[in-house]
């Protein structure tokens, strides 16, 4: 198979119950994630490449007006709602990280029907790794309203600003490179035209919002069914889960075309984890 033609989804059994049984899948706020700081981080580095592109023309008063209209921006909490999905197959750090440590499930999606289902304010973005935003083209667009005299309160300058934080989804920092991820993203400033409403979970410590996509609804849409959608299902590495057990639960659940495709992962982390 194609590297880049599936995307793999690591999680655990109890969103797998979700996404097969209940043929919903999750977005979540990216704040919340454990890379929670990568909005600010390219917006803290597009400020400074758009400054510094306006010091180099002559503009210091100006640059001076980037950084201030930016940290005024950094107080507000902007959220944006995403799936995480990587091109890495079975893979250790994966397992690690999202799929429970290893006990979890690896979903394997094709990556062409996710992007049809994409629509709206729904986005399947490839995740890119970089620090330096001098090349990104919203530097462009911020100078070039500058440089018409758009005022920092002026309508364009604010939609600019949307657009900002509405790229910097799809940005996170160097370190996570490896990751190799793709994210189907719900755009923060975009919501009204995303047909769901939002649910929330409650759990002893505190209060999760999220939005709950209907797959069986998006598949119809595309023209295709939640089997075509998935691949293939890979059990984790350190996981106690039956393979025939669980093949059961898909044919039960009227997913006899998935039981085919359960597989155990081979990664060799088996008993490692604590």
């Amino acid at each position: 198979m194609e590297r880049h033609s599936v995307l793999y989804h690591y999680t655990d059994f109890q969103a797998v119950d979700g996404i097969l049984r209940c043929a919903q899948l999750r977005v979540n706020n990216v704040l919340r994630m454990n890379d929670s700081a990568e909005m600010r981080h390219f917006m803290k580095r597009l400020c400074a490449a758009i400054a510094e592109r306006l010091e180099q023309d002559g503009r210091p008063d100006q640059a001076g007006q980037v950084r201030l209209l930016f940290h005024e921006e950094l107080k507000k909490e902007y959220s944006a709602f995403a799936a995480c999905f990587s091109f890495h197959r079975d893979d250790a750090a994966q397992w690690e990280r999202y799929g429970n440590r290893g006990r979890g499930v690896c979903i394997a999606f094709q990556r062409e029907y996710l992007q049809r289902m994409a629509r709206g304010a729904l986005s399947l973005q490839r995740v890119f790794y970089q620090d330096s935003m001098a090349g990104h083209p919203m530097v462009e667009v911020f100078c070039h309203l500058i440089e018409e005299g758009e005022e920092p309160s002026g309508e364009r300058l604010r939609q600019a600003m949307r657009e900002a934080w509405a790229c910097s989804v799809s940005f996170k920092h160097p370190s996570f490179s490896s990751e190799y991820e793709t994210r189907l993203v719900v755009s923060p400033f975009e919501k009204e035209e995303l047909p769901v409403r939002p649910c929330y979970h409650v759990s002893k410590e505190r209060i999760k919002k999220y939005y709950p996509l209907d797959l069986k609804a998006m598949c119809e849409e595309a023209g295709i069914g939640i089997e075509d959608l998935i691949r293939e299902i890979i059990i984790g590495p350190d996981s106690t889960q039956s393979a025939a057990i669980f093949q059961d639960y898909l044919r039960d659940n009227g997913l006899r075309g998935l039981a085919e495709r359960v597989s155990l992962s081979d990664c060799p982390l088996r008993g490692l984890m604590t």
